[in-house]
């Protein structure tokens, strides 16, 4: 419905109307099964990040989400070797929705779920919550990026890690977002490499903080949070090159250790630390596997895109039909058998630095 009003709303040539969260929610529900996932997902990447557990966290999973069938294909795969390595790495699909972008380009499947440009934002909506569920179900626990400030409403209830991308980790609304998310959230440094930026916002996210919002009713409402002390920073390299070298996460530590937050990180292998070449991720797994080896506790965890299929696609818009199935449309991802190798490889690591300190090796 386009506004008749003279002085407002020039610009906009349409407003379509959206479902409330809990709408959404109540035509999906999560069961108790799938609560416990969540919560337990949260609690074990919370004791891990703070050094309370001395696992290691691995998020693992696409780029993005653009075929939720081939999602779930590589979630049953993930969920059958998270069970095989849970004494030693506690593992998070990396489920991510929405995409920022540097210019322009397709912005997710909640924006558009049919690639085609028709923004069908409902049916996105419905896709991902239906999606999460049945990667709960699976008994595994869920990671997501979150760009728009409304969408957590929809979904955060099922996520058990959270993300805030490079692109909008300095932002104020993103560390009051945050500040009330019920789930440990990672800080993305800078696509140009800046990391006190990334450590301001995760000690600002860790404060009170009061702001403007949707309820799930839909309602435009003021919150008062209570802060997130579960945040933490991912270094994910930059234009200017990596940043998963020992001094470049020994400065990251002191940077952290000065602001009074925990003195670890997780390791994104994949952006700017693989130059964006998804055959350089496994050189930064094995490079960092093998500090854990030694004795490394202050790296806690490490990101890695991975999909069925190694590399990427390009995106015909309206012609989904026409993709490969399991490859992904965005970042270029390792492929399911290197999956496999690389977290072989953590296991394998935490098993010989809890050898190294005289740790139990279950």
């Amino acid at each position: 419905m386009k506004s008749n009003s003279a002085i407002s709303d020039r610009r906009i040539d349409d407003v379509r109307p959206l479902i409330t969260p809990k709408q959404l929610r109540d035509e999906l529900p999560l069961t108790h099964r799938m609560e416990e996932t969540v919560l337990a997902g949260r609690e074990a990447v919370a004791a891990i990040i703070n050094g309370t557990d001395d696992r290691v966290l691995l998020i693992a999973g696409p780029c993005s989400v653009h075929d939720p069938a081939a999602a779930l294909d590589y979630a049953r795969r993930l969920a059958a070797l998270a069970i095989l390595v849970k004494g030693q790495i506690h593992v998070v699909m990396r489920v991510y929705f929405e995409k920022p972008r540097t210019t322009l380009g397709w912005k997710g499947l909640i924006n558009d779920p049919d690639m085609d440009g028709s923004f069908r934002v409902n049916e996105g909506l419905f896709a991902a919550r239906s999606l999460l569920r049945e990667v709960l179900s699976l008994g595994l626990s869920v990671g997501c990026e979150f760009l728009d400030p409304i969408t957590p409403q929809y979904i955060a209830d099922a996520v058990s890690w959270g993300a805030i991308g490079a692109r909008t980790s300095q932002s104020q609304i993103h560390r009051q977002l945050a500040s009330g998310l019920s789930m440990p959230v990672g800080f993305k440094n800078s696509t140009e490499g800046d990391i006190q930026g990334a450590v301001n916002s995760i000690a600002a996210a860790a404060s009170a903080q009061v702001f403007a919002g949707v309820t799930e009713e839909g309602r435009v409402a003021i919150f008062s949070t209570s802060g997130n002390t579960d945040c933490h920073l991912v270094l994910r390299g930059s234009s200017a090159g990596p940043n998963y070298d020992e001094q470049s996460v020994n400065d990251a530590l002191d940077r952290l250790s000065r602001a009074g937050m925990p003195s670890r990180v997780v390791v994104d292998a994949s952006h700017g630390n693989s130059g964006k070449d998804h055959q350089r991720q496994s050189l930064v797994v094995t490079d960092v596997a093998s500090r854990l080896a030694g004795g490394n506790r202050t790296i806690a965890g490490l990101m890695l895109e991975s999909f069925l299929v190694p590399g990427r696609q390009d995106i015909v818009l309206g012609r989904a039909d026409r993709l490969a199935y399991g490859q992904s449309v965005t970042d270029a991802c390792v492929g399911w058998d290197e999956t496999v190798a690389l977290v072989g490889t953590v296991a394998e690591a935490v098993t010989r630095r809890r050898a190294r300190m005289g740790a139990p090796t279950a």
